[in-house]
């Protein structure tokens, strides 16, 4: 028999509003950790983005913490970045509606003032960036002594981002009672390392295998040969107007996206094209990512910065304009199409250069990745001698990385020709100088020999 919502005994403020959300049967992952966080037990979580995770913590959340009470947080939920924080702030609002329950969001990139204001004011929950939480907590604005439940969401990122000393702070200044609750896409060594310090004989829940893609995304990979070759793909995708619906392009660097960004511009106009990277005020990263959600937007241009926090329904296309380097951030950037049981498509563009990422992508996801014949009216352009070189080099420290004794095209190692040649030129250019260093070469020089000059 099919799972509802009303078989987790939420009470009628919760069930209306998943109802009113659209919302009409759980997902996996809800119907795994739901029971067991309502029991108060701790709960790890393997699940990509995109399978309804962030409703399977908030919900019992709001279950467990009923109504208004106190001033102090009795719940903590902390996010590597401010774009999935503010995500999270969202379906709490969207399930929070019927009740009287306080959330902050706190992130850095903006003045704290406003923040504090809202902490000061009386607050139930707290969904934060660890950064900013603790500049706050220090600051004397954050009482901790109430908190019941401590969440870690995307844990996995979290490490990456170098986010471990913050963790281990804030796990100093909760209380050691508590009920905590760790999600994660991967599981890494650093995170299983993570969660062995951090959860008491937790619940484990894998809904797939670890870094699976999702099964509604269908990949495709081209192979192409070099960068003006790839902008010239990616016109002929977008020529197939009927196709692509709403589209994230991924680039590797803000040069790159900014790059994209301006070409997509001059072929589509500002009103239709966005571009989200690091370097971007806060105020311009929401607004842009609201632009996209409301469909004010068809593409938007993104870094790794986007891959995750973004929860846009119908993202009908992805495209990996550049591979990527942290091979984990694949699984997350395709995660943003074929969500919430709707079909997607994730194309990457893969240079020469690349190809070593893509081996170890698809190590990663434990599918090979079907390679698709660039189309004949394609226009396929000569590599530059400058990007070959680039290419090259890129290779060569690939292949280092795997076997420390390679010794690549851009080695320093000479041929004994090229040496008697290279020495011959320069004893032509300074003979003095080659006179006086040949002894000294040859022989060990003057004091070697014992002689004093």
């Amino acid at each position: 028999m099919a799972v509802t919502f009303d078989d987790f005994k939420f009470n009628r403020q919760i069930l209306n509003a998943i109802a009113d959300a659209g919302y009409t049967e759980p997902t996996p992952i809800q119907q795994k950790a739901i029971p067991p966080i309502l029991n108060g037990q701790d709960v790890m979580g393997i699940a990509q983005t995109g399978t309804g995770k962030t409703a399977a913590y908030v919900l019992p959340l709001l279950m467990k913490l009923k109504y208004a009470q106190g001033e102090n947080p009795r719940a903590l939920i902390v996010s590597p970045t401010r774009e999935l924080a503010m995500q999270i702030e969202e379906n709490i609002k969207t399930f929070a509606v019927n009740t009287d329950l306080r959330t902050v969001v706190l992130f850095g990139g903006i003045g704290p003032k406003t923040q504090i204001e809202q902490v000061t004011k009386g607050v139930d929950m707290i969904v934060a960036t660890p950064g900013r939480f603790l500049d706050i907590y220090l600051a004397g604005h954050i009482v901790t002594k109430q908190l019941q439940t401590l969440v870690l969401d995307e844990a996995d990122k979290m490490m990456d981002m170098g986010f471990m000393p913050q963790i281990n702070r804030i796990l100093e200044v909760v209380p050691v009672k508590r009920q905590n609750l760790l999600f994660s896409a991967t599981m890494s060594d650093k995170v299983h390392n993570l969660a062995a310090n951090f959860l008491e004989f937790p619940t484990v829940i894998e809904i797939t295998p670890q870094a699976t893609a999702a099964e509604t995304v269908e990949q495709q990979l081209y192979n192409v040969p070099n960068t003006k070759t790839k902008v010239n793909m990616l016109k002929h995708l977008l020529d197939k107007q009927d196709d692509i619906k709403k589209l994230i392009v991924f680039c590797k660097t803000r040069t790159v996206a900014e790059d994209i960004f301006k070409f997509l511009t001059r072929k589509f106009g500002e009103q239709d094209v966005k571009v989200l990277h690091a370097n971007k005020g806060q105020n311009t990263r929401i607004n842009s990512i609201n632009s996209f959600k409301n469909d004010e937007v068809k593409i938007l241009v993104a870094t790794d910065v986007a891959s995750r926090g973004i929860d846009v329904s119908d993202v009908s296309h992805v495209i990996n304009f550049d591979v990527p380097v942290v091979i984990e951030d694949y699984v997350h950037r395709i995660g943003r199409t074929g969500r919430a049981f709707n079909k997607g498509v994730a194309i990457t563009f893969c240079a020469p250069s690349e190809q070593y990422y893509i081996n170890k992508i698809q190590k990663l996801i434990r599918q090979t990745i079907p390679v698709i014949d660039i189309p004949e009216e394609v226009f396929i352009e000569e590599t530059p001698f400058a990007e070959r070189q680039e290419q090259a080099r890129e290779i060569d420290t690939q292949k280092r990385k795997e076997d420390p004794e390679f010794k690549g095209a851009f080695h320093e190692k000479k041929t004994l020709a090229q040496k008697k040649k290279f020495e011959a030129t320069k004893a032509k250019r300074n003979p003095n100088n080659a006179i006086n260093k040949k002894p000294s070469k040859q022989y060990g020089g003057a004091k070697r020999s014992g002689k004093k000059r």
